[in-house]
C-alpha cells in the first residue's frame, strides 16, 4: 500500500541575517491510510516546520532538501495550481489558535463554505447543505453557521477550524496543537472527535503537540522530536510508558499524572526544592471571599450569575489550585478577589480587614495581592527593558529603598541569575520562560503576600512550565508566599497545590486537600473533570479509574 505521507531524508535551512540556521535534519516518516501518528516536541524542535513543509507552507528563505510524497506524489515537483488544490482535497491543516485563524468579521458559515467555493465547483444550494453537514459532523448545531466567532466557546471555534479541514474531503489532516488553550473537558470532546472522523472516513491524522499525554490518548504512533531530529519513535504507549531518550523523558515527566506519588510537590525542575520544612496547619487566612456574588446581564436584560454565593481561603504559607472549565466563573472570581471587578454581594478580604472600595485604598490593597498574568508577552512592554518592567511598580506604590537594589532582589528571587545579565534585555531578546520569570519578578519587587496567578504556565513549553511551577513552590516554601493558581490542568494541582478548588457554573462544588478531592472526589463535576483526561488506554492500570 502507497503511504497517504511519506518524509525521507527531509532538511530544512533557514537563511537568517546571522548565517545558516538548520532547522530540521533528516526526517523520515511514514504515514498509512486510517493511521494517526503524534509528533512532540518543544518549541524550536522543529515539528511545525516539518509540517509546513509537506504543504510547502515555508517562507522564501527556507531551503528544503530530501523529499516529500504525498499520496506518491512529489510535493515539490507539484506546479502552483495542482499545490493549490491539494492543499485543500488532499491535505489540509486545523491550526493551534482558532480566534487568530478565524476571521472575526465573517461569520463562520461563510468561513467553512470559502474552500468550496474556491475549490468545488458545487452550487449556493450544494454549499449551504454541505456546511450544514461539516457543523453536524463536528457536534455543532446547523444554526452555529451564523454566529461570529467572538459568540462561540474555545471548543465550538477549534470545532470550526476542523470543519473548514474537512470541507473537501481531505485524505490527510494535520492538526498543529489543537488543544493547547482548552480545558480537559473540551480537549476531550475534541480528541474524540478527530478519533472518530478517522475511524469513520479513514482519513490520515498528524497530531502535533508539546503533551504527550494528550498524544498517547490520541495516536496510534508517537515520533519525538529534539533540535531538528527525530529522537525517538515508536507505539504510543510504550513511548508515554517507557521512553528511552532522554528529551522524551523529560517531556513524559513535565506532565505529571493525578495520583502518581512520586510527582507531587516534584515539578521537573533543574533547580533543586528546598526541603518542606515544618508547617503550621493554624496559619492566618491572607485572602478570603465570603457569599461572593457578581451577575452580569445578558442581551434579554436577564441577570447571570458568573460567581453565586463562593466562600474562599487562602492561607499563609499555601498554594490553592481554582481549577475549573473554561465559562466556570474563575477568572471573574480572581478579578473580584483583586478589587478589579466589583461584587454585586458578599466580601473579599485581605489579612482579617475588608477590601477597601477607593481608589487609593485599592492601590495600596494591590500591592499586597499581586497578579501574574498568563501570557508574558502581552504583560510586558515590548519597548521596557526588564529592570524598567520591574521597576514599574516600585516607582508606582513609592517604594522606600535603592530602586537598583529591589530589582535585582526580585530577579534573583525569580531566579535570573546573575540579575545584572538580565537588566538590559527587551521582551523579545528572552525566552518565554525567561519572561514569565520577568513577571513574577515585577510582582515580587512589592513583597506582596498573595500572588494570584492565572493560567501562569499554559503558554510555555514542557520543560520551562517544570521551572516555573518549581519557582512557584520554592516560593511558598522560602519566602511563606500565599498564591492561588487559576488553572484548568489537574496535573498542575497535583504537582504543586495544597489545596485544590472545583468552580463550576459560578459554583465552588468542591474544596479540600488535593489528595481528598482529586483521589476522592464527591461531586459529580470533579469526578467528570478527572475522567476527561488524558490516558493511552484502559489497558494500563496506571490511568484506570
Amino acid at each position: 500500500m502507497t503511504p497517504l505521507l511519506e518524509l525521507q531524508d527531509l532538511g530544512v535551512t533557514y537563511r537568517t541575517g546571522e548565517g545558516d540556521l538548520q532547522a530540521v535534519r533528516g526526517v523520515d516518516l511514514t504515514l498509512q491510510p486510517g493511521e494517526t501518528l503524534g509528533i512532540a516536541g518543544e518549541s524550536g524542535s522543529g515539528k511545525s516546520t516539518v509540517v509546513a513543509g509537506v504543504l510547502r507552507l515555508l517562507p522564501k528563505s527556507a531551503t528544503v532538501t530530501g523529499r516529500v510524497l504525498l499520496d506518491g506524489e512529489d510535493v515539490a515537483a507539484m506546479r502552483w495550481g495542482r499545490l493549490r488544490a491539494a492543499r485543500w482535497s488532499e491535505a489540509s491543516v486545523v491550526f493551534q489558535g482558532a480566534m487568530h485563524a478565524l476571521n472575526p468579521v465573517q461569520r463562520v458559515g461563510r468561513q467553512i463554505a470559502e474552500p468550496l467555493r474556491l475549490h468545488t465547483g458545487a452550487s449556493a444550494t450544494e454549499i449551504d447543505t454541505r456546511v450544514r453537514e461539516l457543523l453536524e459532523q463536528v457536534d455543532l448545531p446547523p444554526a452555529k453557521a451564523r454566529a461570529y466567532p467572538h459568540e462561540l466557546s474555545g471548543g465550538q471555534k477549534q470545532r470550526v477550524m476542523i470543519a473548514m479541514a474537512l470541507a473537501c474531503d481531505p485524505r490527510l489532516v494535520i492538526a498543529d496543537e489543537p488543544t493547547t488553550a482548552l480545558d480537559v473537558i473540551v480537549q476531550a470532546q475534541v480528541l474524540d472527535l478527530l478519533g472518530r472522523l478517522v475511524a469513520e472516513r479513514g482519513i490520515g491524522l498528524v497530531f502535533i503537540t508539546h503533551d504527550l499525554s494528550v498524544l498517547a490518548s490520541a495516536c496510534s504512533r508517537i515520533a519525538v522530536m529534539y533540535q531538528g531530529r527525530i529522537v525517538e519513535t515508536g507505539d504510543a504507549k510504550d513511548v508515554i510508558t517507557a521512553p528511552h531518550h532522554e528529551h522524551t523523558r523529560a517531556l513524559a515527566a513535565a506532565f505529571p499524572e493525578v495520583g502518581d506519588p512520586a510527582s507531587r510537590y516534584a515539578p521537573a525542575t533543574s533547580e533543586p526544592l528546598p526541603p518542606e520544612g515544618e508547617r503550621d496547619p493554624q496559619q492566618p487566612v491572607l485572602l478570603s471571599a465570603r457569599n461572593l456574588r457578581v451577575h452580569f446581564r445578558d442581551r434579554t436584560g436577564t441577570a447571570v450569575a458568573a460567581v453565586d454565593g463562593v466562600d474562599l481561603d487562602v492561607q499563609r504559607d499555601e498554594i490553592v489550585a481554582l481549577v475549573g472549565q473554561s465559562g466556570s466563573g474563575k477568572t471573574t472570581l480572581a478579578r473580584t478577589l483583586l478589587g478589579l471587578q466589583q461584587p454585586t454581594s458578599g466580601e473579599v478580604h485581605h489579612d482579617g480587614r475588608p477590601v477597601p472600595a477607593s481608589a487609593s485604598g485599592l492601590r495600596d490593597y494591590r500591592r499586597h495581592v499581586q497578579l501574574v498574568l498568563q501570557d508574558p508577552s502581552s504583560a510586558l512592554n515590548p519597548r521596557h527593558t526588564v529592570y524598567e518592567s520591574v521597576a514599574e511598580g516600585p516607582r508606582i506604590h513609592r517604594l522606600g529603598g535603592n530602586e537598583r537594589d529591589i530589582v535585582v532582589a526580585a530577579l534573583e528571587a525569580a531566579e535570573l541569575r546573575p540579575a545584572e545579565r538580565y537588566l538590559t534585555r527587551l521582551p523579545h531578546e528572552l525566552s518565554g520562560g525567561q519572561r514569565q520569570r520577568v513577571v513574577i519578578a515585577g510582582a515580587l519587587a512589592l513583597n506582596p503576600s498573595v500572588l494570584v496567578a492565572d493560567e501562569p504556565v499554559a503558554s510555555l513549553d514542557a520543560s520551562v512550565r517544570g521551572e516555573i511551577l518549581g519557582l512557584l513552590l520554592r516560593l511558598r516554601r522560602q519566602l511563606g508566599l500565599a498564591a492561588l493558581v487559576i488553572t484548568h490542568d489537574l496535573g498542575l494541582a497535583w504537582n504543586i497545590a495544597d489545596r485544590v478548588a472545583v468552580m463550576f457554573r459560578g459554583e465552588l462544588v468542591e474544596v479540600g486537600p488535593v489528595e481528598q478531592v482529586l483521589l476522592e472526589p464527591h461531586h459529580e463535576y470533579t469526578k467528570k473533570l478527572l475522567a476527561a483526561l488524558p490516558s493511552p488506554g484502559p489497558d494500563d492500570a496506571r490511568y484506570a479509574g
